[in-house]
């Protein structure tokens, strides 16, 4: 069958895509011999080809200690004294330091010092490339020679297939040649066409430099598109070097067809340069530059682009040409991580644009926020202490660039330790952050804190945890009039006591159910709080807060520490889990109860500004690797309507799969608090791989918010964002799709409409 096929694939070969008849790819052992072993002279029995294996050769009792001299084993050796020949027959065995050949016939003219061999001849260079061929001509020194029908088989990965070839001082020259880095042999180990390949005229391969170059080539995929390379070279294997990458193409609403070709420079081993021109139909160009480099302690990366076009990311005005302008627009983004010593690091993170569409539009980023960040971190067993700077570029069309804030700095220190008396843990805070607006509310906030936690089991089996909190805080807060009230604070220095102490206790209760094995927790927990100031005091850092399975518990059910939760309560809920062969299952519910009659400071439609909460939940249920399934709520605790319903699933395997996400929120909230509006949404995505390298996949996003969840909402309650479907090929060596995208919102000068990303990548050609 084999056979078979790779008569059908030589009949379907088309010349003309090719400077010269398609050499043979598949003719030697996909395995590269790596060393020659000796072999016995006098050894009966006929000869066979072996794939040499990697013991290196032993020296010969009767070899010369000069490494120069070419030695050799054979079944059988005949010497011609008049003629001076030597002739060696039988899996004959040359070497040379670390040049080797290997053939079932070789002879010797010990007065020209030329090498002749025939038969399943493989030659071996010191990098470890292979060559293989039907009848070789070399110099007594092994380096340099002919070889006929010739096959190379790189170290580095790779083969390359010619009708004549020769070696001079290494370096490897073939003509009508064709080289691919991919399999070329199926699963069964028949002959098949690789995915790719180029063919040229004259190929010059140099071991000393890692480099392939070409004359006269073309590129072929598949056996069928051939495109045209005049001149072309490309590093071996995973070594880097200067050259063109692969080109990317899209089609866009807002710019049209768009061609983008990057050149790579290989600065040093640590250190590269990407330089990209774009150009498009509808805009100008565009030039993007990426440098990277790697470091004796860490690695930074920084990339920008750069163009000049016409920008408009006003929507309150009309689209005209005195709205909008051409001018300079451009993004820049740097990261970097750099371990300083076993516990000292530096970490950066730098984003800023040069307008608020400039990313849409050029489908660079979607995110409507650009958050900056330098960090300095000391850890160690016991302790944590960093040192941090934020700054915050909006990118919402309507929002104030001066309104968002500025960190600097943000210091925190952390320590724990044992208590040394009862057996508890003790852990230390020290915090301090100023905040600054160019235009809006600044403040500055320092706290002490001390939490010490005890935990102990009971003969029956109870956990019990028993914390005491204390925090001292001080706040300085200026230009508070522009600030929503309750997150404002009182101008000038305010300073809080904040206290705490909790009783935890759980039962966990295990036991065989259903051919399993199931656990049931009960779990109560007591916190006491006097009332705290918390509306003296401004809120930068809890103001998204929401009653959740995660944070049911919670000594404070702040997401920060600019508020604090300072009701007496106790909290009740249940933990199960349910483990059967394949099949798991853990849910939990809770409920909590303030025992205070003061007024709360969460805000309606929190599920926690009243003295019962909501009812909350999460359930996981997952069967083998093919479904997963989370699902999050919280039950109005009056009429058990449903406040938030989240779900997550997956089903299907790693290459064939479907993602659904739904998220509805109901909390009934005022527009006071922007932070906390109602919404709808959901995700769907999906992966179906097609065959062994064919796959297909989508995914789409649609707002199902209306009127009812957000009285601001224009929506009909299906309004889809954005939606993507995608064809791709992927191989050992090419990576091939298609991908379509449509937004469905228009913001600036980012307009709503279709793209399309041809994605093409060549693998194994290095860069």
């Amino acid at each position: 069958m084999c056979l078979a096929a790779q008569a059908r694939a030589q009949e379907t070969v088309d010349v003309q895509d090719s400077p010269a008849e398609q050499p043979d790819l598949q003719s030697a052992p996909a395995d590269t011999p790596q060393a020659a072993t000796a072999a016995t002279a006098g050894q009966t029995g006929s000869p066979s080809f072996q794939a040499p294996s990697n013991t290196a050769l032993p020296p010969s009792p009767m070899a010369s200690e000069d490494p120069d001299q070419v030695q050799f084993t054979a079944d059988r050796i005949d010497y011609d004294y008049e003629k001076d020949i030597v002739t060696a027959t039988g899996d004959v065995r040359l070497y040379r330091r670390s040049d080797r050949l290997r053939a079932d016939n070789v002879v010797w003219n010990r007065n020209t010092g030329q090498v002749t061999a025939q038969g399943n001849i493989v030659v071996i260079n010191p990098e470890g490339d292979a060559a293989y061929g039907d009848r070789i001509e070399l110099t007594d020194t092994l380096k340099d020679g002919v070889v006929e029908n010739m096959l190379v088989v790189l170290d580095a990965g790779g083969r390359v297939a010619a009708e004549r070839g020769r070696r001079d001082n290494g370096v490897i020259t073939v003509e009508k040649a064709a080289y691919t880095p991919c399999a070329v042999t199926d699963m069964a180990g028949c002959p098949k066409e690789p995915s790719w390949k180029i063919t040229a005229e004259r190929v010059v391969y140099d071991p000393t430099i890692g480099r392939i170059r070409y004359t006269g080539a073309r590129v072929s995929m598949f056996g069928l598109l051939s495109l045209p390379l005049p001149s072309f070279s490309h590093p071996v294997g995973g070594s880097s070097d200067d050259g063109f990458l692969a080109p990317d193409l899209r089609i866009s609403r807002t710019n049209g067809f768009q061609f983008a070709l990057p050149y790579f420079f290989s600065l040093a081993p640590n250190r590269d340069l990407t330089v990209t021109p774009r150009v498009f139909t509808g805009a100008l160009p565009m030039l993007q530059a990426e440098y990277r480099a790697l470091t004796d302690i860490g690695s930074y990366r920084v990339t920008g682009y750069g163009t000049y076009s016409r920008r408009a990311d006003d929507l309150t005005v009309p689209l005209t040409d005195e709205t909008s302008r051409n001018d300079f627009r451009g993004y820049i983004d740097a990261v970097g991580r750099f371990q300083l010593d076993t516990n000292w690091s530096a970490s950066a993170s730098i984003r800023t644009a040069s307008d608020r569409t400039f990313l849409r539009r050029y489908d660079i980023s979607r995110d409507d926020r650009l958050r900056n960040n330098l960090r300095v971190e000391r850890i160690d067993q016991d302790s944590y202490f960093s040192i941090n700077a934020w700054a915050v570029q909006t990118l919402r069309v309507g929002e104030r660039q001066g309104a968002q804030p500025i960190a600097l700095p943000e210091i925190d220190y952390r320590r724990r330790m044992d208590d040394g008396i009862l057996g508890g843990r003790l852990q230390f805070q020290l915090n301090t952050l100023a905040i600054a607006r160019t235009d809006g509310q600044d403040s500055q906030r320092a706290f002490a804190s001390a939490q010490w936690d005890m935990r102990r089991l009971t003969p029956w089996g109870q956990e019990v945890t028993l914390t005491a909190y204390g925090r001292a805080d001080a706040y300085n807060t200026h230009d508070t009039l522009e600030t929503v009230e309750s997150y404002r604070g009182l101008e000038g220095f305010q300073f809080r006591g904040i206290g705490a102490l909790a009783l935890d206790v759980k039962w966990p209760l295990i036991g065989a159910a259903f051919g399993g094995t199931q656990r049931l927790t009960p779990r109560v927990q007591i916190v006491a709080s006097p009332k705290t100031n918390n509306m003296d005091v401004p809120n930068e850092d809890a103001r998204a807060v929401d009653l959740e399975d995660s944070n049911l518990f919670a000594l404070n059910r702040f997401s920060g520490y600019d508020r604090f939760d300072d009701s007496t309560r106790v909290t009740v809920g249940l933990d199960y889990a349910l483990y059967l062969p394949g099949i798991s299952v853990d849910a939990n519910i809770g409920q909590s109860y303030r025992l205070s009659s003061q007024d709360s400071i969460l805000p309606d439609g929190t599920g926690l500004s009243d003295r019962t909460s909501d009812i909350v939940g999460r359930t996981v249920v997952r069967f083998r690797d093919f479904v997963s399934l989370t699902h999050r709520y919280r039950l109005d605790k009056d009429d058990l309507a449903i406040r938030r319903n989240e779900v997550d699933a997956t089903v299907g395997s790693r290459s064939t799969y479907v993602q659904v996400g739904y998220l509805r929120l109901d909390r009934n909230i005022g527009l006071i608090l922007e932070d906390l509006q109602d919404r709808e949404e959901a995700r769907l995505g999906a992966r179906v791989q097609l065959t062994r390298f064919w796959s297909a996949s989508g995914s789409i996003l649609i707002d199902l918010t209306d009127s009812k969840e957000d009285i601001l909402s224009q929506a009909d309650g299906y309004d889809p964002v954005r939606h993507r479907l995608g064809v791709a090929y992927e191989d050992d060596c090419l990576r091939l799709g298609l991908t379509w995208r449509r937004d469905y919102q228009t913001t600036g000068d980012a307009r709503r409409g279709n793209s399309f990303l041809l994605a093409l990548a060549f693998k194994n050609l290095g860069r």
